[in-house]
């Protein structure tokens, strides 16, 4: 079984370049598959879910050439199964997004429900309401979510909450459907934008993306087109999270500053200092954090899922700080396992974390409950005194390209080990 080995204690410092964005990846290549005619992606990450999406979207008759690591060809001219429920597909949250590729393109489509990390109840019945306002029928059976329409309209459709998913699957149906969809309270996140210019690259008419509004003008069919995947700023606020938490100095390169400015305000509030460029951002932490107050909101409030990131660094800090999480309600599992690392963080009402600052963490084995909670499990062991060990790193892997061999890039000591012999040959290695 894969795990981290992890001697902490240096201080990361240099630069690190930046991945394209996985949660814009998965939908763009659902979206690709939305035109007969072959599209080029760039800047796709190398990481685990959208190497299973490619999978599952070859497994139906999509035709998919990794030109090389990052970017890809497909051409889905002659897809032979609407039914999606591959053991890939069960595993991951994307695959959702072929329900509104494919509702636009053939008006039907069976998926299976979406997995992805237990970070809490991350229901459908947004997306649900939404094919429906567009004329789909909408039933689930045997664990597949069926849609089907004999004709789909433009329709107002407001969203009684805010859903990146929804958003995007909903844009993707009405891109192709008959009239104009105006969608309200939609999600403003970075990626949402991408999908949109994407789907615009192929033909699309949509308009507002990023803004509480989308309109959406439906046209007849879309086209071949070549598109470039923004830089992904979740794993860009981990580095930058990272250089806080263990005292360093780290620039990191291919990023969008003004999509990290929620990230960049709480580094300035606990005593960073970042300086900001044209597509690069550099975190100097040269004293401990300062304690804080943090509420997780869609964007452009600070990220859900850089809430363990900076739950990790507060715990660091002087005082008391208390994170409120307002999005997902399991998404303080990984606080267990920092607590074995000498943190004092007790959660309270599940969505509440109040943490009382400590001098240091030492080093202890733990577990990487989700993607997210695992990275930033991750930077507390860089900063921890003496050996850690963290297990259960597919979590991690599903969305961060060479996440160790960054970080050694970056002065850190960390392997990936497959076995106890390992363990100890790097604890020698390092002393």
């Amino acid at each position: 079984m894969e795990q981290y080995v992890i001697k902490g204690g240096n201080p990361l410092v240099g630069d690190v370049e930046i991945a394209g964005a996985k949660n814009a990846a998965l939908p763009i290549l659902a979206a690709a598959a939305m035109t007969d005619e072959t599209v080029y992606i760039e800047n796709i990450p190398d990481v685990r879910d959208v190497n299973i999406l490619l999978e599952t979207m070859r497994g139906i008759g999509v035709a998919v050439k990794r030109n090389d690591r990052h970017s890809v060809m497909l051409n889905a001219g002659n897809v032979h199964n609407l039914i999606v429920e591959d053991e890939g597909s069960k595993k991951i949250r994307g695959s959702y997004y072929l329900l509104g590729a494919f509702l636009g393109k053939y008006k039907q489509t069976e998926v299976v429900l979406p997995g992805g990390c237990d970070i809490g109840c991350r229901a459908i019945d947004q997306h649900i309401k939404g094919f429906r306002a567009l004329g789909a029928e909408v039933v689930i059976e045997h664990g597949l979510v069926k849609v089907r329409a004999q004709h789909l309209h433009g329709e107002h459709i407001y969203m009684d909450r805010v859903s990146v998913g929804a958003t995007i699957n909903i844009m993707m149906a009405a891109a192709l459907a008959d009239g104009m969809t105006i969608i309200e309270n939609c999600a403003k996140e970075p990626h949402v934008v991408d999908v949109a210019n994407f789907l615009n690259s192929c033909g699309a008419n949509i308009k507002g993306a990023g803004t509480d509004v989308i309109r959406i003008r439906g046209v007849a069919r879309l086209h071949g087109t070549e598109y470039t995947i923004i830089p992904d700023q979740i794993e860009a606020g981990t580095f930058m999270f990272a250089a806080a938490v263990t005292k360093g100095d780290v620039t990191v390169k291919n990023v969008i500053p003004k999509h990290l400015e929620s990230v960049t305000a709480k580094l300035l509030e606990i005593g960073c200092e970042v300086e900001e460029a044209d597509d690069c951002v550099r975190v100097v932490a040269s004293k401990p954090p300062l304690h804080t107050q943090v509420r997780t909101l869609p964007y452009p409030g600070f990220p859900t899922d850089m809430q363990p990131q900076i739950t990790v660094a507060l715990a660091l800090a002087k005082g008391t700080s208390i994170v409120t999480e307002s999005i997902f309600e399991n998404r303080f599992k990984y606080v267990d396992e920092l607590t074995r690392m000498g943190a004092e963080i007790r959660v309270e009402g599940g969505d509440t974390a109040i943490i009382d600052g400590v001098a240091k963490y030492t080093g202890a084995s733990i577990t990487a409950p989700d993607l997210r909670g695992g990275a930033a499990l991750v930077i507390a062991a860089l900063a921890a005194e003496g050996f850690s060990t963290v297990e259960d790193i597919k979590y991690v892997e599903r969305g961060y390209e060479d996440f160790h061999i960054k970080l050694q890039g970056l002065g850190a000591q960390i392997e990936l080990v497959e076995t106890d012999k390992d363990i100890q040959k790097f604890k020698l290695k390092v002393g």
